[in-house]
């Protein structure tokens, strides 16, 4: 014979963890409820994911990759240069945070 007690405790251990289940599965689908990734930021006005792309490769082109690096290193560097490197980090945010690098 089983105690009431236990049919009891097995009813709410199960109610408790489809409880837990359906909050987890809600989460998920819910695109994050706040936590985790906050989705794609807009691009600034009158830029596109081309043109960003396009910012990004012409200060490539010129030399900024070993500024970039040199900035995040905390080296000295010239005021153009470090304007340079800011200025790649700041499109590079925005065309990242825009997912132009996954459309």
């Amino acid at each position: 014979m089983v105690s009431y007690e236990v049919v009891s405790a097995g009813r709410r251990a199960r109610a408790i963890v489809a409880a837990c289940l359906t909050i987890s599965v809600a989460a998920c689908a819910g695109g994050g409820g706040g936590y985790g990734d906050p989705g794609a930021r807009s691009l600034p006005p009158g830029e596109t994911c081309q043109s960003l792309r396009g910012q990004l490769d012409r200060l490539l082109a010129k030399g900024v990759q070993p500024k970039v690096e040199a900035l995040s290193a905390g080296r000295a560097l010239s005021a153009r240069d470090k304007a340079d490197a800011e200025s790649y980090n700041r499109i590079l945010n925005q065309y990242l945070g825009a997912r132009c690098h996954v459309a």
